[in-house]
């Protein structure tokens, strides 16, 4: 199963070439991220954020869980240009590890067709006890929720050799 987050584009996402610049794709890729695994100020707990029910760690410098981006691999098929409606992210689980997940994404144009897949991407995410500063193993509750999402993860190519 996976998720689908619309991401607005700005102007200024673009790069001299006409299309979303790769840094710009990479915060795309961090605003789908958060509205998907993370709760708002206000959401009660134990409910699904704004009918995101992926959402299950607190937000801002108070909560008791931060995050660290371990990895980041994008994979770029072909330029996103600047688009009035947003480019969607789809987003599933690639493995839950002991302190880590693996957010696996696809940037696609959505509904659209033909569906058009602009990039693929993984990204490690290592979850901190803010206390501690040290790794924090996922909870039994937030396995339950992710597992739902798990997924194979994107066979992204590699240069001979790597």
């Amino acid at each position: 199963m996976r998720l689908h987050v619309p991401v607005p584009l700005r102007w200024g996402d673009l790069d001299a070439y006409g299309h979303v610049n790769n840094v710009a794709m990479l915060r795309l890729l961090e605003e789908a991220r958060i509205a998907a695994f993370w709760r708002h100020p206000g959401t009660v707990e134990g409910s699904a954020d704004l009918g995101v029910p992926t959402a299950v760690l607190d937000a801002g410098p108070t909560a008791s869980t931060h995050t660290l981006v371990a990895r980041s691999e994008i994979e770029y098929l072909v330029p996103l240009p600047y688009r009035r409606e947003p480019a969607v992210v789809e987003m599933w689980l690639g493995h839950l590890g002991g302190a880590s997940i693996d957010v696996c994404y696809e940037i696609t144009s959505g509904e659209e067709e033909p569906r058009q897949v602009y990039a693929r991407a993984v990204t490690t995410l290592v979850l901190i006890d803010a206390a501690t500063q040290r790794p924090r193993r996922l909870t039994d509750d937030e396995r339950a929720v992710w597992g739902r999402y798990l997924g194979d993860p994107p066979a992204l190519r590699r240069r001979p050799g790597s």
